[in-house]
């Protein structure tokens, strides 16, 4: 494993000069979190080599080299990065062993391998939080194989897998004895149910050089699916609220050592407690706005994080806010965005489309980002075009 002390250094001596298509830079997962990567690496005349298992991701038509290869194979993600430069992922959920052996080979690999081995198992990320004193909510383990009549008393509670969950999935709440019959048939951890009164994200950067850079606080709306349906940014909370989850966020990636991007997912309670739920090492969803809402974007400081240049100011220059465009239930086929010349007639509306050929229930399509002169100006306008775009497979109007 590379001392993480030795990182700045290979950067300073390193030769090869980072601005340059002769820099190679390898992301494994090319959906949108990498297309919107490589529109901000083009602004630095980097040249971004992906590999996806999906021929047709969205990052394929828009990298300088696509690698149709399975992310949790082994010889795959060894054979695709031991020519890169550094490496770096748009997901977490990828073979670790193989990046430790990149790393070995001489390739930069961010966020570093032990740091997503951690995030890979909620079971070690809760216990990383107890035991670096990070504010988080009680927990205990399961097993495949719970005994439920021990688990009947402590209804209600939340339990998610602890490896595999994504978008929403490997969650679920159990709110009554029958609910138990559900319960995932692999390791997973039970957690309290928090009372909470916002669901908070913060995104935090950090550079090889220890240089962190935290975006102001958000608050985030779900819908049924467990998936964001609007942010807000700035929450509307207090500053002292605000500060304090700031900093929580650049305690966990200072505790991680980490180098990149960090999404902090936090809950706010009723008595201002503050509490990490989840973790994301890598540009996140809560971060969409930062495309037009401040000075350096979420995408753009992740490749100055990797790269070990200086982070970019996070400073806000609009308030605003981020629709999801979700795929509509009961569609599935070629999608067609139906209402976008509408939301678009409306002043501070910004259209991101993923590329996705394909719709279906809830997948991730596109977004919008809503900017406004103060956080009122954002809402209203998000009330008015919030059902306007819907995502379908109806064709008939092509």
């Amino acid at each position: 494993m590379l001392p993480d002390s030795q990182i700045a250094t290979i950067f300073t001596v390193m030769k090869k000069n980072r601005f340059s298509n002769a820099y190679r830079l390898g992301v494994l997962g090319g959906g949108q979190l990498g297309r919107m990567f490589i529109l901000e690496a083009i602004n630095y005349n980097l040249a971004v080599h992906i590999m996806d298992a999906d021929p047709g991701a969205p990052s394929a038509e828009i990298c300088s080299t696509f690698t149709i290869g399975d992310l949790r194979d082994y010889d795959q993600v060894v054979a695709f990065g031991k020519d890169k430069d550094t490496v770096t992922v748009e997901l977490e959920n990828v073979n670790v062993q193989a990046l430790y052996t990149l790393e070995e080979k001489g390739v930069l690999v961010f966020p570093q391998p032990r740091v997503l081995e951690i995030i890979q198992d909620k079971g070690l990320q809760k216990q990383f939080y107890i035991d670096r004193g990070i504010p988080t909510s009680p927990f205990e383990l399961l097993t495949e194989s719970p005994n439920l009549e021990e688990l009947k008393h402590k209804i209600p509670f939340v339990t998610k897998l602890r490896t595999g969950g994504y978008d929403g999935r490997g969650v679920q709440i159990i709110r009554k004895e029958e609910d138990l019959n559900t319960l995932f048939d692999a390791p997973s951890i039970l957690e309290e149910i928090v009372p909470f009164v916002k669901e908070l994200s913060v995104i935090v950067a950090r550079n090889a050089q220890g240089q962190t850079a935290v975006f102001p606080t958000v608050e985030c709306e779900f819908n049924e699916a467990n998936l964001v349906a609007y942010l807000f940014s700035p929450a509307e909370i207090t500053e002292d609220l605000k500060t304090k989850a700031q900093n929580v966020a650049i305690d966990v990636i200072n505790a991680l050592d980490m180098i990149g991007i960090l999404a902090v997912e936090l809950f706010l309670t009723a008595s201002g407690e503050i509490l990490v739920n989840e973790i994301a090492p890598r540009p996140h969803n809560s971060g969409h706005h930062t495309i037009e809402c401040n000075v350096t974007s979420q995408f753009e400081q992740h490749l100055r994080a990797v790269l070990n240049l200086p982070l970019g100011s996070t400073e806000m220059v609009s308030a605003g806010a981020m629709l999801n465009l979700l795929g509509s239930e009961g569609h599935e086929g070629p999608a067609y965005y139906q209402g976008i010349e509408t939301a678009m007639a409306h002043p501070g509306v910004h259209v991101h489309l993923y590329g996705k050929e394909r719709t279906k229930a809830n997948r991730k399509m596109g977004h919008i980002t809503v900017t406004g002169r103060n956080i009122q100006e954002v809402r209203n306008t998000v009330s008015q075009i919030k059902d306007t775009v819907q995502v379908i497979s109806d064709t008939s109007d092509y």
